[in-house]
């Protein structure tokens, strides 16, 4: 991995770097041991202190992923060398479940950018469209997992449910579990894992309403759960609104992070009159 020490890290070692953006022990022992370390041109120990400006080229011991490629492209909506965020069409998976599987998004995004190792830092549900970010290098990837666990990437999403009144600004923390008694289904319960979603406000329309809401915590169907759960299913679920036709109004609408190489502000977003 090669990039530019950003002014952020001037002065500290390469190792403290490393540290101070999540990298685990397990790829910092490794580093510690390699000879492949380059820091402008020249082979330096992990140990070397950076100045702003100084160009760092990492060992790639990793191997590739394992997506097939699916010879169909996926529509990229940032990228740099480091990462990027694609647009998850509606009703297609994020990444395979099984071996054999090679219609989903990360067999598109494989094939359109062409590299060999390409990982998803969260999912979205086959049914909802929108945002998605993901890693191009391994250390990026447990940089943006660290920085997801910590609530440093922030997701908001659209939801259209049927009530032409305002929704209040609100949080609801309520634990989600699988549902045991019902297949696919997830259900509100002490017994679940602690689930945060705010709703920062909304908007009424001819025909529904549209909410804003933005994620805490990633549980699967979270939205959709907690959105039942107060009486406001998402229209066009068909799991948990008992719609007939499958159409689900849940749009993975805007994320944005500080990059972790360049210290920038990534912010990417749908055009919220298409959606």
């Amino acid at each position: 991995m090669k990039f530019t020490v950003n002014e952020r890290f001037d002065s500290m070692t390469l190792e403290n770097m490393l540290k101070a953006l999540h990298v685990p022990k397990k790829e910092m022992h490794l580093l510690r041991m390699s000879k492949d370390i380059v820091i402008n041109d020249e082979k330096m120990p992990l140990d070397s202190t950076l100045s702003a400006g100084d160009i760092v080229i990492l060992p790639d011991d990793h191997g590739p992923s394992s997506y097939k490629p699916s010879y169909r492209a996926c529509e990229i909506l940032y990228e740099d060398r480091y990462l990027a965020v694609l647009l998850k069409p509606r009703g297609v998976k994020t990444h395979p479940n099984e071996m054999h599987e090679t219609n989903t998004l990360m067999n598109h995004a494989i094939y359109t950018l062409d590299i060999p190792y390409l990982e998803p830092v969260h999912r979205l549900d086959q049914e909802t469209k929108g945002v998605l970010l993901v890693a191009k290098h391994p250390l990026i990837k447990k940089m943006l997992d660290h920085m997801l666990a910590a609530r440093e990437i922030k997701r908001t999403y659209i939801a259209r449910v049927d009530t032409k009144k305002l929704i209040e600004p609100q949080t609801i923390s309520q634990p989600v579990a699988k549902n045991p008694k019902e297949r696919n289904r997830y259900h509100v319960t002490e017994k679940g894992k602690e689930a945060v979603t705010h709703i920062l406000g909304s908007k009424v329309h001819q025909d529904y309403c549209e909410i804003e809401i933005e994620l805490e915590t990633g549980r699967t169907h979270q939205i959709r759960v907690h959105l039942e759960h107060i009486g406001l299913p998402v229209i066009g679920d068909t799991l948990y609104g008992g719609a007939t036709l499958r159409d689900l109004q849940l749009f993975s609408y805007r994320i944005t992070f500080i990059h972790p190489i360049t210290q920038q502000e990534i912010l990417v977003q749908l055009d919220r009159e298409t959606i």
